[in-house]
């Protein structure tokens, strides 16, 4: 191969690797995010035969075990994908999703099969929990070792599509099967239908090589041992300090996207296809302001544009719930859809803000430990935190201050933080436009920085 050809070849790469990482996100979100749904809409009375409340709460409870799963999730998969590699604990990840999901579509209902239905969900949702846990890590490096230092925020937030992605594709099904059968039978159909996301997502992982930047560390025999250890032991203070920065995207984005659905279906008594229609249209945005964002990230700064969106959050929690509370089906869109912008604002620049605090041997592990926490502090008790509130006071007003305390976590967090590029990454910027497949030259990054 002649080295005219190499940066096309290389370049080739890159595409493959993005498109890898964002399809391989988006079918595993799916996933994620269809538990949520249904959670909200269906379980509370197919698997918990509990009243309307309390069957939310109950199916909620196992949503969270989900949450409390991904950090198991990603100590698993990140010592896989530090030690083996990226590819290899990126496929494993989403079969281990994928067959959950499948599972979840076949589950017998507490009517059927009594107290055995719910535990054998809550298993399935581990098993959900554990994969997505290890997804967000890997896929998010698979893009960003593959691109350049100065484009790390946009190549790194194409896998981040994967959640508008999957938010868009997961509730856009279920609002197809929501007619009068959804509660007996057709609530199953989005679930099997991951068996077929999971042959394409397979078949497009299984394609691409394995990022440069580990590459080079396999190629010099510095991978980590026990990268987990590593990490927790060097970095550990980088590992807390992304676990609250994600506070104010992570909680937020559950309240507005899976509580929104029992609060305007049940206390507002607005039509559930509506909603579902408001929540497609905020996720259908957030594949431009997704992207976008981590751009923007690249042009001005992580720091800038995430406390932007840390700021705005905060400061439409009390908007958001009096557009709610109007019930204007425009007023409410307009919540909706500002309320997943300004989530977009943090999560398009997240990925690489996380990542650059830890150097390639052990930045699976450091990134997604530190990203996956936060789903235990943050993201998995909001929908219950919010339910509570909003049943123990008959008002949204707590459940504002909530959001607001998030907001004030995350920049505290963001305030310490100093995201910064490898050194070797940077070398390895500088290699890649000579040689396809080029990697880090001068060892395998960073394991730790003050």
């Amino acid at each position: 191969m002649t080295s005219a050809t190499a940066p096309v070849d290389l370049s080739s790469q890159r595409r493959r690797a993005v498109v890898a990482s964002t399809i391989g996100t988006t079918i595993e979100w799916y996933d994620f995010f269809l538990y949520n749904t249904a959670a909200a809409l269906v379980f509370g009375k197919v698997f918990f035969g509990s009243s309307e409340l309390g069957g939310v709460l109950l199916a909620f409870s196992t949503q969270f075990v989900g949450f409390a799963a991904r950090p198991v999730g990603a100590a698993i998969f990140g010592h896989i994908g530090d030690r083996i590699g990226r590819k290899r604990s990126l496929v494993a990840t989403l079969l281990l999703m994928g067959v959950c999901t499948v599972l979840i579509g076949l589950l017998p209902t507490y009517a059927a099969i009594g107290v055995t239905a719910p535990i054998l969900l809550t298993v399935l949702r581990i098993g959900q929990g554990i994969g997505v846990g290890g997804e967000w890590g890997g896929s998010v490096l698979m893009s960003m070792e593959w691109g350049t230092r100065k484009q790390r925020g946009l190549m790194a937030s194409w896998p981040q599509m994967g959640v508008p992605l999957g938010l868009l594709l997961g509730t856009g099904v279920v609002s197809l099967v929501a007619g009068p059968s959804f509660l007996e039978w057709a609530w199953r159909i989005p679930f099997l239908l991951s068996a077929v996301l999971i042959g394409v997502g397979l078949w497009v992982r299984l394609s691409v090589l394995e990022s440069p930047a580990f590459s080079q560390v396999l190629k010099q025999g510095a991978t980590a041992k026990a990268p987990v250890l590593d990490v927790l032991r060097t970095q550990w203070r980088d590992v807390v300090k992304a676990m609250f920065v994600r506070t104010a995207e992570q909680a937020p984005f559950y309240i507005f996207t899976s509580f929104v659905l029992v609060y305007t279906t049940t206390t507002l008594k607005l039509p559930r296809s509506q909603i579902l229609v408001y929540v497609m249209i905020g996720a259908a945005l957030g594949l431009i302001s997704v992207p976008l964002f981590g751009y923007l990230s690249d042009r001005y700064g992580r720091r800038l544009v995430y406390g932007a969106g840390v700021v705005l959050t905060g400061a439409f929690a009390f908007p958001y719930y009096g557009l709610l509370n109007s019930r204007s089906g425009v007023l409410v869109l307009l919540a909706v859809v500002v309320s997943l912008i300004f989530h977009d604002m943090m999560y398009g620049p997240q990925a690489a803000l996380i990542s650059e605090s830890f150097g390639t041997a052990v930045r699976y592990s450091g990134a997604g430990l530190g990203y996956q926490l936060a789903s235990v502090t943050a993201g998995g008790p909001a929908p219950l935190i919010a339910a509570t509130i909003l049943a123990k006071t008959k008002s949204t007003t707590g459940i504002s201050w909530y959001i607001i305390i998030c907001a004030v976590i995350s920049l505290i967090a963001l305030a310490f933080m100093r995201p910064r590029p490898p050194e070797a990454d940077e070398q390895f910027d500088h290699a890649s436009d000579a040689a396809p497949g080029g990697g880090e030259t001068s060892g395998a990054g960073r394991r730790g920085h003050a």
